[in-house]
């Protein structure tokens, strides 16, 4: 996995662009109306149910757009919120709180529906020694926004990009020539190379995963698209060899049956490609 120092340098870049895109050579419906001198203070609220998210992160945009702006944070990230609660209070220069706004209320409400789904997840995991995963199935530009949702709302990140973990999956295994081959390799470039990368594989099939078993050094093995009869006797098979994760179109109503052929993950790129943005807004106060 990343770094704290390299996802802090993902948020920041996050920021930074996002303002650039947004502003560009100036706020001119805020210059040409509202004083320089003009204070204000907005709250953040809540037009919906679930999850909130992005309070730290919004905090972060304020800092960066002009740090003379404060906010008084009512409701913390991870907690249930409902229609007409309010989360912060921010106040400071009127253009500036307007300046911050849009990529606030952007990152929050998509924020707020990746963890609300997680919790959901989560939730229907509970019991069980299951731990739900997010995917690399993110929004360009976003994706350290997104996989921090997912973790305020309970669940786990996968790898973060291609360069922090080894996956060697479908293409890779039928392009290198089989499963062995492909480990084989990937055991020899890590080692000339001088990097510590944990190996997932995934299998398509049973026999794939006898393969698979014959050679050590292998972290996890991805049970992709195996009902759960085949699930059972892959985690059997598996057994204390690595971990397991299953994934393959697994949703709300089979996640716990999954969980309970006893995988130790599942991963879900609905938890951030399939999700409805929490209703959010930033009011003036008078």
């Amino acid at each position: 996995m990343i770094s704290e120092i390299q996802f802090n340098n993902e948020i920041a870049l996050i920021i930074a662009n996002a303002i650039r895109e947004d502003v560009g050579d100036g706020d001119h419906s805020s210059l040409a109306c509202i004083p320089k001198t003009a204070k204000g203070k907005a709250k953040l609220l809540v037009k919906d149910r679930g999850i909130i998210a992005g309070v730290a992160f919004a905090k972060q945009v304020f800092d960066y757009v002009d740090n003379n702006m404060k906010v008084e944070v009512l409701i913390e990230d991870g907690s249930p919120v409902n229609y007409g609660d309010i989360v912060f209070f921010v106040e400071g220069p009127s253009q500036s709180i307007l300046k911050a706004e849009r990529l606030v209320l952007n990152a929050m409400q998509r924020m707020s529906a990746i963890a609300t789904k997680t919790k959901q997840f989560v939730d229907l995991l509970e019991g069980t020694n299951t731990k739900i995963l997010d995917t690399r199935k993110t929004t360009p530009g976003i994706r350290a926004l997104e996989k921090w949702a997912v973790k305020i709302g309970g669940g786990e990140n996968h790898r973060f990009a291609l360069y922090d973990m080894i996956m060697l999956k479908d293409n890779h295994i039928d392009f290198c020539g089989g499963i062995t081959q492909a480990i084989t390799q990937t055991k020899r470039y890590l080692k000339e190379h001088n990097k510590d990368l944990k190996i997932i594989v995934e299998a398509r099939n049973l026999e794939e995963i006898k393969e698979i078993i014959e050679n050590k050094g292998v972290y996890r093995i991805l049970i992709d698209n195996f009902n759960y009869e085949d699930t059972k006797k892959a985690v059997e098979l598996i057994g204390d060899y690595c971990l397991t994760e299953s994934s393959g179109g697994i949703n709300e109503k089979t996640i716990r049956a999954y969980a309970l052929c006893g995988v130790d993950f599942i991963s879900s790129g609905a938890l951030t490609h399939s999700v409805y943005n929490l209703d959010l807004s930033l009011k003036a106060i008078d």
